[in-house]
């Protein structure tokens, strides 16, 4: 070989190690881990715009809900919690359409929604009172203050209705906390099994003492074996009204079948009985003839 050619491949191998090289890597995981990055943002998005649109916190997120019927029912919802607390604060004046939007900041709605609001979705329903074209919040009970609590459980109390849910009071009574607190030992209350509260009047002049002779004649009665259908009966035949229960209705358990404890013969098919007389039974052998 060329000395001159071995010495150029000498010079060569020299360069390349005194330059060492540096390998690129592939830029395909940094693209794919930027694209999860990129993935993982809208996320957040979705669950920030879920929590807003949640009716339970008393906010909706009506843009979230444009372009469906739900921006519709967003609205009417906003309108009735608004009206709701409005009463219950004590402003129970009847407002027209253009104030209420102004109040609860639903200016920028269009004129097919409003027209839904006036002519369908306000008039019908059964939380607003309208007079006049004007709106207003509709509770249960119209209670001005305590008074006017203590007239409504006196008179369930006489004709036998049972009492009021505190949900009712508390609706349609403006600041009831403080009206409630100030009637004092006059109203009691009675926790149902589905937690919910109920106001009862506190009649003291019926707190008297009952003599011994009437409470053995009163426990004397039996009525174990009597259905409450049929001393409900027997009560409207006296003259005398029960009071109707206002709790929830309890669910009878439906009973399982018992199963027998004996277990009943199995009955096998029989085959040929017309023939009862004419065949011959081998089963000990052949029979010896007669």
């Amino acid at each position: 070989m060329d000395p001159a050619l071995l010495k150029e491949r000498e010079l060569f191998k020299k360069r390349a190690l005194s330059n060492p090289a540096v390998e690129k890597r592939p830029a395909t995981s940094e693209s794919s881990g930027s694209s999860k990055k990129k993935k993982s943002r809208p996320d957040k998005d979705t669950s920030s715009s879920k929590n807003n649109t949640d009716p339970s916190n008393g906010s909706f997120n009506l843009k979230a809900l444009s372009g469906s019927s739900g921006y519709r029912f967003g609205v009417l919802a906003r309108i009735v919690n608004y009206m709701k607390t409005r009463h219950q604060r004590g402003d129970t004046y009847h407002l027209s359409l253009d104030e209420i939007l102004d109040e609860t900041k639903l200016l920028d709605i269009g004129m097919k929604q409003k027209q839904w609001l006036m002519s369908e979705a306000l008039s019908s329903n059964p939380k607003i009172d309208v007079r006049e074209g004007k709106y207003a919040f509709k509770p249960k009970y119209h209670l001005k203050d305590k008074k006017a609590l203590l007239r409504l459980l006196d008179k369930h109390d006489q004709l036998g209705l049972g009492g009021v849910l505190l949900d009712d009071v508390e609706e349609g009574l403006p600041n009831s906390a403080k009206a409630i607190k100030a009637l004092g030992d006059q109203i009691i209350f009675v926790t149902r099994p589905d937690k919910k509260k109920i106001l009862f009047y506190n009649d003291k002049h019926c707190q008297f003492v009952v003599d011994e002779e009437f409470q053995k004649l009163w426990r004397s009665v039996p009525v174990d074996s009597i259905d409450e259908e049929k001393i409900e009966e027997y009560l409207k035949k006296q003259g005398i009204s029960s009071m109707q229960e206002t709790g929830p209705k309890k669910l009878t358990p439906i009973q399982k079948r018992k199963k027998p404890g004996t277990q009943r013969k199995r009955r096998f098919k029989t085959h040929n009985d017309h023939l009862n007389g004419v065949l011959e039974d081998y089963s000990e052998g052949v029979p010896s003839k007669k």
